[in-house]
């Protein structure tokens, strides 16, 4: 595997955010970026109309990533930019170009409009698919949305990362996901804020301060199961501030709460091999469309 990191390029705002945020992360990593532009093969017919000429096409393709290649190595001195067009089924193409890249990353949303691939049936049927993690950007990320407030109070790249947010199932913790979680805190100098949630308990048939007994309990053995799964972690990363966060209610809205002040949060994604095919749980698609910050979807087994 060639190790870069890969973002899908078109013309919309949110592909021009996610190229921004691929390059600081390249050069977080150390590693090259590839700017990859796919261009859906074109019916017989659609190719003879003048707003659709082949020729005009392939000229607007090489302009738009050699100009976008070009904006990036000045914008982030050091960064090694290349590029690559291709032509096929767009998640098609993604999903193998991310099977070649540390991570690929994608615009979140984009206009379904010829030259404008990023819509977002794209973007989730690439993440659902990939086995390689997958981030998704918005449109307006900045530098600066990555960090703290400065010491005036004004929003700076200057300034320490906000917290990386990692929402996880400690009934089932897997390793790839707080591999890769520990691993973007540890890189960004940034606290990891580790978000898992328990249901609330059944109420109790003998009042109200036998149900506080219970839902204590619960606490405090979620709390310590959690403590339990970060332990070895805590030693691999020894320099990473980690946050519990161990809390009663809905996965997902726990998440997305906890979420808000996030430089980049992390969500995993099960691989699921058989007939149910590809697959997003509830608690990813709720990032996916609920949180503002960067989200990097990690899939395991």
């Amino acid at each position: 595997m060639s190790r870069t990191v890969t973002v899908g390029l078109d013309d919309s705002s949110e592909s021009r955010a996610a190229a921004e945020w691929a390059a600081r992360e390249a050069l977080l990593r150390g590693l090259p970026l590839k700017i990859v532009h796919v261009q859906e093969r074109m019916p017989r017919y659609a190719g003879r109309t003048p707003l659709l000429d082949p020729d005009r096409y392939q000229r607007w393709a090489e302009q738009l990533t050699d100009e976008s290649a070009e904006g990036l190595r000045l914008r982030h001195p050091g960064i090694d930019v290349t590029t690559e067009r291709l032509t096929g089924t767009v998640a098609d193409i993604l999903c193998e170009a991310a099977g070649y890249a540390d991570m690929l990353v994608l615009g979140s949303r984009g206009l379904g409009v010829p030259g404008r691939f990023m819509t977002g049936s794209v973007s989730l049927g690439v993440v659902a698919r990939a086995e390689r993690p997958v981030v998704l950007v918005r449109a307006g990320e900045q530098a600066a949305d990555e960090h703290r407030m400065d010491r005036m109070g004004v929003p700076s790249a200057a300034a320490p990362f906000r917290p990386v947010v990692l929402g996880l199932d400690i009934d089932h913790p897997d390793d790839t996901l707080l591999e890769f979680a520990f691993d973007a805190a540890a890189r960004r100098k940034a606290a990891l804020r580790v978000v898992s949630a328990w249901p609330a308990p059944l109420l109790s048939p003998f009042g109200h301060s036998a149900e506080v007994e219970l839902e204590d309990s619960l606490e405090r053995g979620q709390a310590a199961l959690l403590r339990k799964v970060l332990r070895p972690w805590l030693q691999k990363f020894p320099d990473v501030e980690v946050l519990e966060a161990s809390r009663c209610g809905s996965a997902a809205e726990v998440l997305v709460n906890d979420s808000h002040d996030a430089s980049l949060v992390v969500v995993g994604r099960r691989i699921r091999a058989g007939s149910l095919g590809p697959h997003i749980g509830h608690v990813t698609h709720a990032a996916l469309h609920h949180v503002s910050a960067p989200v990097a979807v990690v899939a395991h087994s």
